[in-house]
């Protein structure tokens, strides 16, 4: 298994998932799809009986889901489902009623509109073509090496000592063909050549292929999508075993995918109409979050850091206290310790007073020593092991106590369990950090008969799930702050990164995680600024804070302090004015949210979106787009050089006001003071004066600033509704038309070469 180094041991708890089985030489159990014949037809499906190279009898089903979307299933029994459909419906899938099927021959076609999947019977093959009729994909019969031995898995299922163990499918793939998605993965954007194993690891990182938050999904730069419904352990194989071929394998009791046909904007579209549309965080979550780090604090603390905030003149909104604020060997009880936090009530009544939300720390493990634990343990609302007994696991590795996991496959435990984060959120907590959750062992036992490897990935939506339905009842929004997450959970916003090293490496790695977790449908997306383990050197805090700062959401946290008063005179005020340019740029950015909320578009872009028939674009992993019209590539060398990727068509220093002509690298270097960003050439950025807080009311006193001549308006979405902003040019004078609530009172020209010689504002 490729997750852990040679010549070291594996973690004693969360470690690698269930190996297969594997043939014994010479044993046959190969059952690939060889031919097929039509059962029935339905206005958007077909139903096929199909035979086997092992002389098996599977089904196959064909149907059109969604304006371009199809549908394929294979199953021995035509009614068998993915296993997590125990627990949980993860894909909801309807009926396209301007769907076409037509069966001519030995030809079935399933019109799905952008996409159809074209079968031929006698001898069986299956590709998928646009509406046009190019293909965009076919299956593959299965590479072969010289000596026979297949490198691929085709179509079918195989069977190891008489029982099948696994569905396959394979894709033939382009010499180049590009892949991106797979969840939050902190491995090279394109992930052709990489191995992508939907198994939910506590990641220690991210400078590593393990990953805390898995999709199986992925977009080819052929324009189209594909995503695995299942919750097992599926393994991709994108073009390594063989360049020639794209394989998932699936341990589940059905293989259930979806091809899913455009653009990467409208295919992320598409996969959240089957999956769940992203939750809008609440207004004030886009503002600054500084956390208490990982040590012993106080009510005292607490209190004296909300006021060095405010009188450094810090922006900031939210205040997160880490696992500190419950008594320290019964994590993750829910119980204030009352010794370090008297008056809970008081403290979160006075932060409020001061502007501030606060979010409190928490995971679905409670020690054996919290006398909550006996409760849960003597009510059986624990996994369990083999025998029956709780399952008490070392889910710290070693570093706290052992701990039962909550079963929320029982109604009553998951019933119990949110009882006891009631009392917080009602004492004035606004929310809660879901940690962990990537530790339900492969062996355990669930409540409703699931074993640990069905549940596995699928407990952390189950987590999640409980957690906002709890915070929406008492705080009225869904917003949690998540490390672990799998198909669908861009549903629970925020997702954080996980704990990233404090180093360079560290940093790379978390952009490359948040440019694949946007390509995966998860728009509301944050890391720990400054790095998690360890303590960071003051440029790399700087350049952190940078970073965090034209980011979706952004929080400072780390084992030690990130408090900017912590680090250097420079350092400090560094990072205050990154966080003043967000909170400047405010207006752009929750409009970037609000759209994102509707149509699944990433807040932080890789490159591929805006522009996917641009090679680099799929392999520009350490730059990314903030919105539509920012382009930001955080500075990840002490050298404080950078090579820049601009898209086709210009581009304008944010700092010098330089216009770059696109679809080309240039080489910048920045002192402390800068780094590469850069405006859209005609982009209209909304901004205001940055207060101390982004808060919960329409913005005051916009600026519209004008980047170059613009062809196009712009739309600025807030609290109170849709703005949208106009262009009419009449000779050489713009006017910009404001339509909407939006307090817009002013517009700035920025001095680019080509700017408007004359910009008016209007007010409707």
């Amino acid at each position: 298994m490729p997750y852990r180094p040679p010549l070291v041991a594996r973690e004693f708890f969360v470690a690698d998932p269930p190996e297969l089985p594997q043939r014994a030489p010479g044993e046959q159990g190969l059952s690939a799809v060889t031919r097929a014949e039509v059962v029935e037809t339905g206005p958007s499906s077909v139903l096929l009986k199909a035979v086997t190279s092992a002389d098996e009898v599977l089904y196959v089903g064909l149907a059109a889901v969604a304006d371009g979307v199809v549908r394929a299933r294979l199953s021995a029994d035509p009614a068998a489902r993915p296993a997590a459909e125990q627990a949980l419906e993860m894909v909801h899938a309807g009926v396209f009623d301007g769907a076409k099927v037509t069966v001519d021959g030995g030809t079935v076609t399933v019109d799905a509109g952008a996409v159809r999947a074209v079968a031929t019977l006698d001898a069986w093959t299956l590709r998928y073509t646009d509406a046009a009729g190019r293909t965009l994909v076919s299956q593959n019969p299965g590479e072969q090496d010289i000596s026979g031995r297949l490198r691929t898995l085709p179509f079918g299922r195989s069977i190891v000592d008489g029982q099948p163990v696994a569905y396959h499918e394979s894709f033939t793939a382009a010499p180049d063909e590009a892949y991106a998605g797979f969840g939050e993965r902190f491995a090279p954007l394109n992930a052709r050549g990489q191995r992508p194993l939907m198994w939910n690891f506590d990641a220690f990182g991210s400078e590593s292929i393990r990953a805390y938050k898995n999709v199986p999904f992925y977009l080819s730069d052929r324009g189209y999508g594909v995503l695995v419904n299942s919750g097992a352990p599926v393994e991709f194989d994108m073009a390594q075993q063989t360049h020639a071929a794209v394989e998932f394998i699936v341990p589940d009791n059905a293989l259930e995918y979806f091809v899913l046909g455009g653009t990467p904007v409208e295919v992320l579209d598409r996969f959240d109409g089957l999956t769940s549309r992203p939750a809008l965080p609440p207004k004030w979550a886009f503002g600054t979050w500084i956390s208490s780090g990982f040590f012993v604090d106080t009510e005292e603390r607490v209190l004296d850091r909300a006021k060095k905030i405010r009188e450094r003149g810090i922006p900031c909104d939210v205040l997160h206290l880490d696992t500190f604020w419950q008594h320290e060997p019964h994590w993750s009880d829910m119980q204030w310790d009352r010794e370090n936090f008297p008056d809970p009530e008081g403290m979160l009544a006075t932060l409020a007073e001061q502007g501030f939300k606060v979010c409190l720390w928490m995971n679905s493990y409670i020690s054996h020593k919290s006398p909550v634990f006996a409760e849960g343990d003597e009510r059986g609302y624990f996994l369990k092991n083999a025998k029956g007994e709780t399952y008490v696991a070392d889910v710290w590795h070693g570093s706290h106590q052992a701990s039962g996991i909550v079963d929320f496959t029982n109604p009553d435990a998951t019933a119990w369990w949110k009882d006891l984060l009631r009392g917080p959120l009602q004492a004035g907590a606004a929310l809660y950090k879901t940690d962990f959750a990537e530790g339900v062992p492969a062996d355990a036992v669930a409540h409703n008969g699931m074993t640990g490897t069905e549940l596995h990935n699928v407990y952390t939506l189950m987590y999640n799930d409980a957690v906002c339905e709890v915070t929406r009842e008492v705080n009225g929004h869904d917003l949690v702050w998540a490390r672990s997450s799998f198909l669908g959970g861009q549903r629970h916003s925020a997702q954080w990164s996980g704990d990233v090293q404090t180093t360079w490496a560290g940093l790379g790695g978390t952009i490359r995680g948040g440019l694949s977790h946007g390509l995966s449908g998860v728009p509301f997306w944050s890391h720990d600024t400054g790095g998690f383990n360890g303590t960071p050197e003051d440029d790399l805090y700087i350049r952190w804070a940078q970073f965090g700062a034209l980011s979706p959401l952004l929080r400072y946290h780390g084992t030690t302090t990130r408090e900017p008063w912590e680090f250097s005179e420079e350092a400090e005020r560094l990072a205050v004015e990154s966080l003043k340019l967000r909170y400047s740029l405010a207006p752009y950015l929750y409009s970037a949210a609000v759209r994102a909320s509707r149509t699944g578009e990433p807040v932080l872009r890789a490159l591929n979106v805006d522009d996917p028939a641009d090679p680099v674009s799929w392999t520009a992993d350490q730059e990314f787009r903030l919105g539509t019209d920012l382009l930001v590539a955080p500075v990840n060398d002490p050298s404080g050089e950078r090579r820049v990727y601009l898209p086709i068509g210009r581009w304008i220093d944010f700092w010098t006001k330089e216009v770059h002509e696109g679809g080309r690298y240039i080489d910048t270097k920045h002192g402390l003071e800068t780094f590469p960003v850069f405006v859209r050439y005609g982009a209209i950025i909304p901004r205001v004066e940055p207060g101390a807080t982004i808060g919960d009311e329409p913005f005051a006193s916009i600026t519209l600033e004008v980047w170059g001549a613009p062809a196009e308006g712009v739309v600025i979405s807030d609290v109170d509704g849709d703005t949208t902003i106009a262009v009419e040019t009449v000779s050489e004078t713009v006017t910009l038309v404001s339509t909407g609530p939006a307090d817009v009172v002013n517009v700035s020209v920025i001095d680019v070469v080509g700017k408007p010689a004359k910009v008016e504002l209007e007010r409707k």
